[in-house]
């Protein structure tokens, strides 16, 4: 069974039914991977370093001859835990740059009779369209909104409506506060974040208005891509407002049922920031389970911090739309009606 070599373009219609395997050691499949891959690397980390090593000094023969040694002896449990993993015998492959990793897992494969996929440049060809990807020009609009506004909620709603919507929180598992990783998954890796972001922005239309949650440049240990943040601070942008209430109520739900320790650390970690007496008196709230005055107490902060941000957009781009006391079906409709307006477009909310 001879293996083909497939370009990006196949790759993207291959793997909606074919598993993809990264053939790259342990330690480079956590740095970065094509979403959806699977780990089994051919050289683990230590063994990587001892071929490149030896390529680096002695050349390429030499460096393919290790390889083998130190791989050969394992060829039998590699082709085990394809079958068992793969029993439609059919894969995506990818290593670093599509060369001797690849070269030698998709021949070990084929001895089992799997049929492998493999992708053209490898793993580089794919980190090369991401970073391009999320560098490109987009018709964004922004959800601006302080603290508590629910713009998350929004979102989620936007999109349902057949909106294009890219959640940056979602994707960088980090609400953007000193609150913001409490309940969520480990924050993938800046590169990993890039991969992502560019697999949501390659299925848009990036002439259509694409809503983004209004963010700071970094969320959590994110650092958004330089000139996609450049664009969402030049965009038009929607400036939600809803009541102090309100938003407490959000934030309430939101937080409220979380770990409390997590929650005291949170609040720590603003010492700086709220004062000691401040501070003191949030995380005795906490303890109390007096949750909305913890919530009021930190408000007050993140307001100030928000105002400032909202000063430091373009100026004149930015709608400021009250929706105090409407329905959630309601607000959606008036960020969508309001979107038309903006960009001159004549599509409608559904009911």
């Amino acid at each position: 069974m001879i293996e083909e070599i497939v370009s990006l373009e196949k790759f993207w219609q291959l793997r909606q039914q074919i598993p993809i395997v990264d053939a790259r050691s342990e330690g480079e499949f956590a740095q970065s991977h094509v979403p959806g891959a699977i780990n089994m690397p051919i050289l683990n980390d230590e063994e990587r370093v001892i071929v490149g090593t030896i390529y680096k000094n002695a050349g390429s023969e030499k460096a393919t001859l290790k390889g083998f040694e130190l791989v050969g002896p394992r060829f039998h449990l590699l082709q085990k835990e394809a079958l068992k993993r793969f029993p439609d015998k059919k894969i995506l492959l990818y290593c670093w740059r599509g060369g001797m990793r690849s070269k030698i897992f998709s021949w070990l494969l084929e001895q089992a009779g799997i049929q492998v996929f493999r992708l053209a440049g490898g793993y580089k060809t794919y980190r090369t369209f991401t970073h391009a990807c999320v560098r490109q020009t987009y018709t964004l609009l922004l959800l601006g909104g302080k603290t508590g506004t629910g713009k998350t909620v929004l979102l989620r709603e936007l999109n349902k409506r057949g909106e294009q919507v890219v959640d940056l929180e979602g994707l960088a598992n980090h609400k953007g506060s000193s609150f913001g990783g409490i309940g969520q998954l480990p924050q993938p890796t800046v590169e990993q974040f890039e991969n992502l972001l560019a697999e949501q922005l390659r299925l848009l239309d990036p002439k259509v208005p694409i809503w983004v949650e209004k963010e700071s440049r970094r969320i959590g240990r994110i650092i958004l891509p330089d000139l996609f943040y450049e664009q969402m601070t030049k965009s038009l942008r929607i400036e939600i407002e809803k009541n102090e209430e309100v938003r407490i109520g959000h934030i309430a739900e939101e937080y409220a049922s979380l770990e409390e320790e997590e929650l005291l650390q949170a609040v720590t970690r603003l010492q700086k920031k709220l004062g000691g007496l401040r501070m003191q008196q949030a995380l005795n709230d906490i303890k109390a389970k007096n949750h909305s005055a913890w919530i009021a107490n930190l408000l007050g902060y993140y307001d100030k911090t928000y105002t400032y941000d909202l000063d430091c957009h373009e100026p004149g781009k930015t709608t400021h739309l009250a929706l105090h006391n409407l329905n959630l079906e309601s607000q959606v409709n008036l960020l969508i009606q309001t979107k038309n307006t903006l960009h001159g477009t004549t599509s409608h909310p559904t009911h």
